[in-house]
């Protein structure tokens, strides 16, 4: 039995999360379990910051699990891994407090599960690792067990599901029409049949539920403000990011291209005008993330080099995001006016550069995306920067309005982790400038550069001032599942059955027979791989 072969780090790297969740569940580390938080992702961080040494694999576990780094994976994990860190710093409030155990062994394995969808190389390491990010997730947001957490599990898992299936069908049509598990092979067999286009189509479903892309993204802001604050963060600046970069690995370049930018678009400005509507700051931001993503979903299908800075512009968004949701916890804690200012500023500053101010991380990123973009998508682009701005400039209000109500920890070190997430999300797109775009540092210094970053930041200042006056009226987050919540199904009654009293023995038998024909039956039939999660895709759309 070979264990592995190739470099140790990456397996390490996956593996490690995996060992500290276990080590949660021991009497003895119970107590200790939040602290193990921050040095789940550690390995994770070293192995981006040093690059893939070669393939590393693994062929007797799974189907033969195969891990490796090229430069958007590495981008990716070292983003994910270096947010997860300062998450786990965030989270150290939480140790002694109810549930705490719970939350600290499946932080680990949703942690696991976003790491290597970011290192898998075939199909079916990159399954497993999904679904653990989608399913795991669910002990996140359910937390607190309040009745909006309750609900907003409710709406996550069913979605989950129901993307977890037509990821898997997809996957499967991709890996028959490849003859291989390994991702790069399904994508390239992707082609112009419609049963390949059926799986495109699924695996935009089984993506897009978990990117955030309308209109799929409904359980997104129910869920970030039901979560905890750390688990905020990381579902917002790591976990959607797993949706996305499905979306880059598996869909050909200008697949659904049309499709996807118009989705892509809609939510970059209806979920950034709903936001507005939003009086939590955490669901306002919630709303800030999916018009983010569909920036970037809009890049993808826009293709060429547009979709080739998506990690790059990914890289900015999970950083600053990770930071606002942390301030919201930061501005919790605050015991101070001085420190309520200070928090505020720190958000607008990180604010601004999401919004695309001159100069900052987020111009450089929308930047990089314009060069491969239409004269039409760039202008669309600069236009959404003015709803993001304006979106921001209410998540900054109704910030303001938070109330202290957590006295614990010390408030110094808790605003220096989004600090420093914020320090990352401005110095690190300046050194990959060169290398994701190709142009020189001064090129941001061009005057047109800095007119393009500009005037979209100043109309949505001069808006603010009107939205501010005359506030739209305040709506419960969720916006797509309160119009359906309007509509009740109708209930079927159906008559009891008379009771049956055949002989037990006898029906035990030919049950069993029964049985073992049918199953002859079905692993005779060489479509039985699609046609039984097709049959739990329908039974479970009948029954949601």
């Amino acid at each position: 039995m070979t264990l592995w072969t190739g470099p140790i780090l990456p397996m390490v790297a996956l593996t490690w999360p995996l060992l500290l969740g276990a080590l949660t569940a021991l009497p003895a580390m119970r107590r200790f379990a939040v602290r193990l938080l921050p040095l789940a992702p550690l390995p994770a961080l070293w192995l981006a910051i040093m690059g893939g040494q070669g393939v590393t694999t693994a062929p007797d576990l799974l189907l033969g699990v195969t891990l490796d780094l090229d430069e958007a994976r590495r981008l990716l994990l070292g983003m994910t891994s270096a947010l997860w860190a300062v998450a786990g710093l965030a989270a150290q409030p939480m140790a002694g407090k109810p549930h705490a155990t719970m939350f600290s062994g499946f932080w680990c394995l949703v942690l696991a599960g976003n790491l290597g969808v970011f290192m898998a190389l075939d199909v079916a390491t990159f399954y497993v690792a999904f679904a653990a990010v989608s399913l795991a997730s669910w002990f996140l947001i359910v937390h607190d067990r309040s009745e909006k957490a309750l609900h907003a599990a409710r709406v996550y898992i069913v979605i989950a599901l129901l993307g977890e299936v037509a990821l898997l069908l997809g996957l499967i049509i991709g890996a028959h029409a490849a003859q291989s598990m390994a991702i790069d092979e399904i994508r390239m067999a992707f082609g112009d049949k419609p049963l390949n286009t059926v799986a495109i189509a699924l695996l935009v479903i089984g993506f897009g539920i978990k990117a955030g892309l309308v209109p799929l993204h409904v359980w997104l802001p129910l869920a970030h403000p039901a979560a905890p604050v750390p688990g905020s963060a990381v579902l917002s600046g790591a976990i959607v990011k797993a949706g996305l970069f499905g979306l880059l690995l598996f869909l050909p370049d200008g697949a659904f291209g049309l499709t996807l930018m118009i989705l892509g678009l809609t939510g970059a400005f209806g979920a950034a005008l709903w936001g507005l509507t939003q009086a939590n700051p955490k669901a306002v931001l919630a709303y800030s993330t999916i018009s983010q993503m569909g920036l970037m979903v809009m890049a993808v299908g826009a293709g060429g080099a547009a979709r080739e800075t998506v990690p790059y512009f990914a890289l900015h968004h999970g950083l600053a995001k990770g930071a606002l949701f942390l301030l919201v916890g930061v501005m919790m804690a605050a015991r101070s006016s001085g420190q309520r200012i200070l928090s505020l500023v720190l958000a607008a500053v990180v604010s601004a550069s999401v919004a695309g101010f001159p100069l900052t991380g987020g111009a450089l990123a929308k930047a990089g995306v314009k060069d491969g973009l239409t004269d039409m998508t760039t202008l669309a682009l600069s236009l959404s920067s003015v709803a993001t701005g304006l979106i921001l400039l209410w998540f900054l209000s109704r910030l303001w309005d938070v109330k202290s109500s957590d006295g614990t920890g010390i408030w110094a070190f808790q605003v220096s982790l989004p600090a420093a997430l914020a320090l990352a999300a401005f110095v690190t797109p300046w050194l990959l400038w060169s290398d994701w775009t190709g142009h020189e540092p001064s090129y941001m210094l061009k005057w047109d550069s800095l007119i393009d970053g500009l005037w979209p930041v100043a109309i949505a200042l001069a808006a603010s001032a009107v939205l501010l006056r005359w506030q739209l009226p305040q709506l419960p987050p969720g916006d797509l599942l309160q119009l359906l919540g309007r509509w009740q199904p109708r209930t079927m009654t159906l008559p009891d059955l008379p009771p049956l009293r055949p002989d037990r023995r006898k029906a035990a038998s030919v049950l069993r027979e029964r049985a073992t024909e049918m199953e002859g039956m079905l692993i005779r039939w060489r479509f039985t791989g699609v046609a039984v999660p097709l049959l739990v895709l329908l039974v479970f759309a009948i029954l949601t």
